[in-house]
């Protein structure tokens, strides 16, 4: 009888510790499978944001801080369409005649194509739990010239708040330790870049 209960109480503790060892295992494997999923979605709408910023740029002469200067100008801005079609009087074949054959809106060339698109949610950060993106801007002399520039950074800590606290910190140390930002950044406020530390 007694070697009975020993050996049912020895396949218990075998299958809680095979149990627990894959959970130690797979901990981890799940943790980075989050963690790419969520970088991709904060990513895709820092993306979005870049390209509304570099339009926005390219009719301001500088970058904007506040979204809903950026919202305004998407709903109202308007872009040339434009068709063009090889000059023929060129033999060369290389010079092209440009004819503006209307305009479109900024919003609706950008996200047309695009179900259930709301242009207010483009300033929510992914698995925040509502907070906006910060987006900080300014102006830089790169010899003599003064440059706009742009920053855009989301800390760990805004998007992975609900998974294991512990992962995040060795997350955030590891990338602390190679000297990266913890967390995704795009831009810069002291260089004229717009890239972001994904690509």
């Amino acid at each position: 009888m007694k070697s009975t209960v020993i050996k049912i109480v020895l396949g218990i503790a075998i299958v809680v510790l095979g149990y627990l060892l894959f959970a130690s295992i797979m901990e981890p494997i799940r943790f980075n499978e989050e963690l790419n999923a969520r970088n991709s979605q904060v990513v895709s709408k820092i993306k979005d944001i870049r390209t509304a910023q570099l339009l926005y740029k390219q009719f301001n002469n500088a970058y904007t801080s506040s979204f809903d200067t950026l919202f305004d100008f998407l709903r109202t801005g308007k872009i040339p369409v434009v068709n063009i079609i090889p000059d023929p009087n060129d033999t060369t074949f290389t010079k092209t005649i440009n004819d503006t054959i209307g305009f479109i809106g900024i919003a609706d060339s950008l996200y047309s194509k695009r179900t259930n698109f709301k242009l207010e949610d483009l300033a929510i950060i992914p698995f925040s739990d509502g907070r906006k993106f910060d987006m900080q801007t300014g102006k830089v002399d790169k010899g003599g010239v003064v440059v706009p520039v742009i920053e855009i950074l989301v800390p760990y800590d805004y998007y992975l708040f609900d998974l294991n606290q512990q992962d995040v910190v060795n997350l955030v140390e590891q990338q602390k330790t190679i000297n990266r930002y913890p967390g995704i950044k795009m831009g810069s406020l002291t260089e004229t870049t717009t890239d972001g530390n994904w690509e």
